[in-house]
């Protein structure tokens, strides 16, 4: 089977947060608790983050990043989005033509439900000023100032719409990643504005989504200054980083995304158009699946793996904790040892929610990815996901 683009890295994300949910004695992936759990993010805080906040300048780098050794964990600074300084009231009411083609009309924005399975559109509600108006959450958003909100989510990403009626949002934006449709439909049949939201998302359409999230909401003025301000943050990550990486493509670190849920056995590796690219061009690297012609998402291939000789994997932390870190990942995938990142133990893990939160954050997201990539590690010590592969090894198994 073939996942493409944009909807490709959501199904498999939603997938991951029903499968771990399922999992007895698995890691919860961020985000993935039950209704009334809090959220933990694995990334921003513990040990292996312990250079999260350095500038990428100050740190030490690898001599040769393409031979480098052992794994790291790519941490956001901080767990919060960047509120933009205006404050212009919004305009409503507003009509706008959503993502379907649907004529949308919005006239109260003071109970605000912004649903997707990256988080992404509620960090982008968060960022246009309009957080206290957020009622409820997705199982996926954690950021500061989310915690305390109900989730409307239940079994991973499936909408409740008991949980959501019951809130009384006055506008809903979501979008396909999460669903089903029917609930959807029923949220508009009671009478609930639903405002569907592009599912597209790469570093290049964050300030896109944010300029049509702020139409969405009536401020877009708000808008204007995220979307300028954002474009401004990742251009000036994109130069730090090409300040640090290696100038010469052949010198660049071959890098695959590798999409693992070892509780199901799931394995995919995502190509051009995935969204994985976007992250590894924008950290200077090569994106080893787009150069041997795989598209979208396909379940990996061992003759595949071998085939695109990789220097390091980017993988999601709680999908490495779920094989039992590098070393379960290679007694799980024997190939994976006859390639430069098995061979080295490379592997770089970011948290689940953060990795694909293209949105307000997509500069931070760039600069952590860089850190772990190319900076010497600290002497913390392990990254999340082994972290995490070694707590569940020791925690007692759940009661049948």
């Amino acid at each position: 089977m073939k996942l493409t683009p944009p909807r490709a890295i959501a199904a498999l994300v939603g997938l991951a947060l029903v499968l771990s949910g399922c999992a007895a004695g698995a890691p919860s992936p961020s985000g993935s608790q039950s209704q009334g759990d809090a959220n933990t993010n694995a990334s921003g805080t513990g040990e292996h983050c312990a250079d999260a906040e350095a500038p990428l300048s100050s740190l030490e780098l690898l001599d040769a990043p393409r031979t480098a050794t052992g794994g790291a964990t790519a941490c956001l600074a901080s767990d919060a989005v960047a509120t933009i300084n205006d404050t212009t009231a919004p305009a409503l009411p507003i009509t706008v033509t959503d993502a379907e083609g649907r004529e949308v009309t919005v006239t109260d924005v003071s109970r605000i439900l912004a649903l997707d399975v990256s988080g992404t559109i509620a960090a982008t509600v968060f960022g246009l000023g309009l957080g206290p108006n957020v009622i409820g959450r997705d199982a996926s958003t954690g950021f500061a100032g989310t915690e305390t909100l109900p989730v409307v989510t239940a079994a991973g990403h499936t909408l409740s719409a008991e949980a959501i009626l019951a809130l009384g949002p006055t506008v809903i934006l979501t979008d396909t990643t999460i669903g089903p449709k029917e609930v959807r439909q029923q949220l508009r049949d009671a009478g609930i504005p639903v405002v569907m939201i592009s599912s597209d998302r790469r570093i290049d359409t964050a300030g896109a989504l944010v300029t049509e999230v702020a139409g969405a909401l009536g401020v877009v003025p708000r808008g204007e200054a995220l979307a300028a301000r954002l474009g401004g943050e990742v251009e000036a990550a994109r130069a730090e980083v090409a300040a640090i990486a290696p100038a010469e493509a052949s010198d660049r670190v071959r890098v695959v995304f590798l999409y693992a849920r070892g509780n199901a056995n799931v394995y995919y590796i995502f190509g051009a158009d995935s969204g994985a690219d976007s992250l590894i061009d924008a950290i200077g690297a090569t994106d080893v699946a787009t150069e041997i012609g795989w598209t979208g998402m396909k379940p990996m291939s061992a003759e595949a793996l071998v085939a695109a000789q990789p220097d390091a994997l980017i993988m999601m932390t709680d999908g490495l904790a779920s094989v039992g870190g590098v070393d379960g990942l290679l007694e799980r995938i024997p190939a994976l040892a006859q390639t430069p990142a098995g061979k080295n133990k490379r592997v770089i893990d970011m948290a689940d929610d953060e990795v694909f939160s293209f949105g307000p954050r997509s500069a931070q997201i760039v600069r952590a990815l860089a850190k772990a990539l190319y900076a010497v590690p600290s002497a913390a010590g392990a990254g999340a996901g082994a972290a995490a592969a070694a707590a569940t090894d020791a925690a007692p198994e759940a009661d049948e």
